[in-house]
């Protein structure tokens, strides 16, 4: 099973705005705050990575389970106010990988006492397994470096006005980002990440 793949509307968007209705989803998610290229968001990065993995190589098979490729990272990222008044240490983020449907809160806590013993210097206890739903979003593909988004969300703006809607992005419904690239491997001009807003109708 590969999300991407078999949620293509979700994980594939063209490089142009749509709308688009998102359900109801499983994540283990990290919240923190400050600079992406700091510490705390690379630590939270590696908890979701190690959780995510254990979960998917555990030799435990409950009920309902598949085989399945980890799901890519994703982020929401907001500020107390305008984003565009905030340095990058004043950001506040949650980063999440999204789980398959199998996987409950007892699944989840075995995962944590695993990789606990084995990852002793990660605080696990940042990570939860969270239920969100997103509802009605425009998104589309970004191509090209995250210096570069202001243009993307420029183009899903000016399609909300055409459109009758309007963004709905705030500190309860946030901007969000799904990195399809990982931009150690992939040129800057190469990058794919999904854009995501919430929106509601004028």
């Amino acid at each position: 099973m590969d999300y991407k793949k078999a949620y293509k509307d979700l994980y594939m968007p063209k490089a142009k705005p749509m709308i688009i209705d998102i359900p109801q989803m499983n994540f283990i998610m990290v919240d923190g705050s400050g600079d992406p290229n700091e510490a705390d968001y690379q630590n939270a990065v590696q908890i979701l990575y190690t959780l995510s993995y254990t979960v998917k190589m555990s030799k435990d098979r409950p009920d309902g389970y598949f085989d399945y490729v980890v799901p890519p990272l994703e982020g929401l990222w907001w500020t107390e106010g305008p984003f565009e008044m905030y340095e990058r240490k004043d950001w506040l983020w949650t980063s999440m990988i999204r789980q398959p449907e199998f996987v409950t809160e007892e699944i989840f806590k075995q995962a944590v006492n695993k990789a606990v013993a084995k990852n002793p210097l990660l605080d696990f206890s940042k990570a939860n397994l969270c239920s969100f739903t997103e509802g009605l979003c425009a998104q589309m593909m970004h191509l090209g470096p995250f210096a570069d988004e202001p243009e993307s969300l420029r183009q899903i703006h000016a399609f909300l006005a055409e459109n009758g809607y309007k963004d709905a992005v705030g500190s309860v419904r946030k901007h969000h980002e799904i990195y399809l690239s990982d931009p150690r491997k992939t040129a800057p001009d190469k990058m794919k990440t999904v854009l995501r807003h919430p929106i509601e109708k004028v």
